[in-house]
């Protein structure tokens, strides 16, 4: 059975969805990033980055043992060239695909977080910041729109590139985006939501905002502060 390992973020319902839309057996094992739970050793040894999602698989197809694999963009491609799902095998449908799902990677996922941080988790106003995610959020919402234009999903058919899109669209209306202006990916958004897997994925809840506590451990670490909190483990 796969291991994913969770917390409540775009970054790991497009790996849920994923797991769900292709049938997969997993257990999910939370952790509490408010607390610093991935900053222990154990996940170390698992992602030595730090972040969620982590998958480890015990029963690779090449017999060997476990893989643990990071960075959920390649945990998606992993998945899907595992199970021979939603990634097409034509050289060009293939490049689409994967072309969509880096763009992600590289563009909306990291300028929506920016946009959310500033919107909504930074402890001083910084209206330079707040207006510059905000209006490359909206430019990009933009080439999505275009993108779905004349098309049910990312790339035609259904993908890992809408798995990896979906999620960051979520939180919309909150980051100062809305259907009305982008009424493809409204349609796009609505279609995937209504996908059973996708409504069992979200079963574990949606995003929630870290209180002040949390703040350290989410938004305050330094390589210092990481190689500090690693000796004091060892001690």
């Amino acid at each position: 059975m796969l291991e994913l390992y969770t917390a409540r973020s775009p970054v790991v319902f497009k790996v849920l969805i994923a797991l769900e839309e292709m049938g997969l057996s997993f257990r999910s094992i939370p952790l509490d990033v408010t607390k610093g739970e991935q900053y222990s050793e154990s996940f170390a040894a698992i992602n030595p980055n730090a972040r969620i999602p982590a998958l480890v698989d015990p029963a690779p197809a090449d017999g060997g043992p476990p893989i643990a694999l990071a960075e959920s963009g390649a945990i998606l491609v992993y998945l899907a060239e595992k199970t021979g799902q939603f990634l097409p095998t034509a050289t060009r449908q293939r490049a689409e695909v994967l072309q969509w799902v880096f763009w992600q990677m590289a563009s909306l996922g990291p300028t929506m977080g920016q946009t959310r941080h500033f919107l909504l988790f930074a402890r001083e106003r910084c209206p330079y910041a707040i207006e510059r995610f905000s209006r490359e959020a909206a430019r990009l919402h933009e080439v999505l729109d275009k993108r779905l234009t004349g098309r049910d999903y990312v790339c035609g058919g259904y993908s890992i590139a809408d798995m990896a899109c979906w999620p960051w669209v979520v939180s919309h209306e909150r980051q100062g985006q809305n259907f009305e202006e982008f009424t493809h990916v409204g349609r796009w958004f609505e279609a995937v939501r209504a996908r059973p897997a996708v409504r069992r994925a979200y079963e574990i809840g949606h995003e929630r905002m870290a209180d002040a506590a949390a703040y350290q451990y989410l938004y305050g670490q330094t390589a210092q502060t990481v190689a500090a909190r690693e000796q004091e483990q060892t001690r």
